[in-house]
């Protein structure tokens, strides 16, 4: 929706460091209105972290709750830079966190002690990549994060991650997880986009993903009426021509004209880190690559649009 208030976006991440620790929540902000010039705010350094869990935070998302009264943060709760010489994804997939590490804030700037949630049942081996958004028609969030799940206790066996979808209100209790996407092959990182009422089609669904297959689809656009409704294909291995190797796909809408933005952060580049594409059609599938200028290893979150006055201060906090 055309924000006559909307100034400036923010940005939660966290940094990859293999030589120390930033597995912690940032925040970056864009310079002024401009969607496509950020900076990192605090001096460059974390403004939460947790020391729960593993102790460590990755794939941060923001959300704006529906009723005006304040914001969470949820978060995967993995470290995965313990100053091991190589990364055994495997064995994280398997036998990782079930939870989910959840801050809550009235205002952007004052935010509470961290907990966990434990979101993904007994036969999953891990909760990465969750996001969230409020169902107007239920009244609920629905937050939605990637699992394996196996046949046995110990996790033994072929799986693949699909993505497991549950209910809360207040991001403290949650209903049973139940598995919302599933195709049979790797799926994870999944963003929701919902049209608004000033667009082509208000709420219209857009559902971005990383088919991590080989040879699959990389990321890939889906559209339906519904979250829960019949989903139909829209593009696959939308920024190729970038790299083959980028994930953790973020979509948000500029505040002041019919125009979107795709960042796809890019781990087989160098420095590793968000590129943006840019559509004025959604639904078109067609995404063309657009400069952006942030700082480098700004890693897998997601960007809310703010006020002029919940930009400055944020800007002002930090």
């Amino acid at each position: 929706m055309i924000e006559p208030e909307g100034h400036g976006y923010l940005l939660v991440h966290f940094v990859e460091d293999p030589h120390g620790h930033a597995e912690k929540i940032f925040l970056s902000i864009s310079e002024g209105d401009d969607p496509l010039r950020w900076r990192r705010l605090n001096s460059g350094a974390p403004i939460l972290e947790s020391t729960l869990g593993t102790t460590g935070v990755r794939d941060p998302h923001l959300l704006r709750r529906h009723d005006g009264n304040g914001f969470h943060i949820i978060a995967t709760d993995a470290r995965i830079w313990t100053g091991e010489a190589t990364i055994d994804w495997d064995r994280l997939s398997r036998h990782g966190s079930r939870n989910l590490v959840v801050w809550d804030s009235p205002d952007l700037v004052h935010w509470s002690e961290p907990r966990l949630v434990e979101v993904a049942p007994v036969e999953a081996g891990m909760a990465w990549a969750p996001e969230a958004h409020h169902d107007a028609e239920s009244g609920d969030y629905l937050v939605y994060w990637s699992s394996k799940l196996f046949a046995d206790e110990s996790h033994t066996g072929d799986s693949h991650s699909r993505i497991l979808v549950n209910r809360t209100r207040d991001f403290v209790t949650f209903t049973p997880a139940r598995v919302f996407l599933d195709q049979g092959v790797e799926v994870i990182d999944l963003t929701i986009h919902v049209e608004a009422d000033d667009d082509p089609h208000p709420g219209r669904v857009h559902r971005f993903a990383k088919d991590n297959s080989p040879d699959g689809r990389r990321i890939f656009e889906e559209v339906a009426d519904s979250f829960f409704g019949e989903w139909r294909p829209v593009a696959t291995r939308i920024g190729s021509q970038i790299a083959d190797g980028i994930e953790a796909p973020l979509v948000f809408r500029h505040h002041h004209e019919r125009r979107w933005y795709l960042w796809v952060d890019s781990y087989e580049l160098e420095p590793q880190g968000y590129r943006a594409l840019t559509t004025t059609d959604l639904g078109s599938g067609h995404w063309t690559q657009i400069d952006l200028d942030l700082p480098a290893r700004t890693k897998h979150g997601t960007v809310l649009p703010l006020t002029r006055t919940e930009y400055e201060a944020v800007a002002a906090a930090f």
